[in-house]
């Protein structure tokens, strides 16, 4: 029974994915069919073609800025959060305890609470971000989540005496983070990079409010200006969802093995 229900529950936790490839496949007609149609069609290049082909979607420059940002801001936060969490860890110094409880806080603050002060921070005169895409970028280059995930992971994973042996040998700190602890916190790494580029790419308020309307969209700003209007597109929409969906499953089957891994070992060692 126990086995039947995982079936079941993996059964319709898949079937919204698997109809959303459906009526990418097939044209705006067969989808007032009764019953709906539940196979694919053969539509599908052709929605393509329309799909890059609409001015207002931009959706090919979409997908670009959404794999430029996810990218950066993926490898910065994975990057700055593995070596502030072995300085949280590992290091001593005063006011650790202070700083940690700060950044944890920060957790704790809605993001919508920050937006309009971010906002007016990016268009100041100083910077004039409004519109491009370091302002989408910039700030997320490091999270509270990511400093405070890696600080747990490499209090357990990176023993002192570890640490200890590489500065008899001459190692300097950076060195000893480069070269003995983040090889021992790639599985946390890669975890928290799935988590950081999924977060990324679907994030939608934040390019709303300082991108806006202009030229320089997210994939998720392609998707909301083809549902916009007094028609949409439904087969238009969900070939665009379809696609924008083809990274998060690429990134998860290249590092799904060190992320099912690093996630098997943080509840062993739980």
């Amino acid at each position: 029974m126990t086995y039947v229900a995982l079936v079941v529950a993996a059964l319709l936790s898949l079937f919204p994915i698997y109809y959303m490839f459906v009526v990418g496949t097939r044209s705006n007609d067969s989808l007032g069919q009764i019953p709906p149609p539940v196979t694919p069609g053969g539509n599908f290049f052709d929605n393509v073609e329309r799909l890059f082909a609409n001015p207002d979607a931009m959706f090919l420059v979409g997908l670009g800025n959404s794999f430029i940002v996810s990218t950066a801001v993926t490898v910065s936060v994975v990057f700055f959060s593995s070596l502030a969490g072995f300085a949280f860890a590992k290091l001593r110094f005063r006011g650790s305890n202070a700083m940690l409880l700060i950044i944890i806080g920060t957790m704790m603050v809605p993001t919508q609470l920050g937006i309009i002060p971010l906002y007016m921070i990016m268009a100041s005169e100083t910077l004039s971000w409004d519109g491009q895409l370091q302002a989408v970028i910039v700030p997320a280059l490091v999270t509270g989540f990511g400093v405070f995930m890696m600080r747990q992971y490499a209090s357990q994973a990176v023993s002192n005496e570890l640490i200890e042996a590489a500065r008899i040998d001459g190692c300097s700190t950076f060195r000893i983070f480069w070269h003995v602890v983040l090889p021992a916190l790639r599985p946390a790494a890669a975890v928290l990079g799935l988590l950081t580029f999924m977060t990324t790419w679907n994030d939608f308020i934040w390019p709303l409010a300082v991108l806006g309307n202009g030229d320089n969209p997210t994939v998720q700003l392609s998707l909301s200006n083809l549902s916009n209007g007094y028609y949409s597109d439904m087969s238009q929409v969900f070939t665009g969802t379809a696609i924008a969906c083809l990274p998060l499953l690429i990134v998860f089957i290249v590092f799904g093995k060190q992320i099912i891994g690093g996630i098997m070992q943080g509840a062993v060692k739980g």
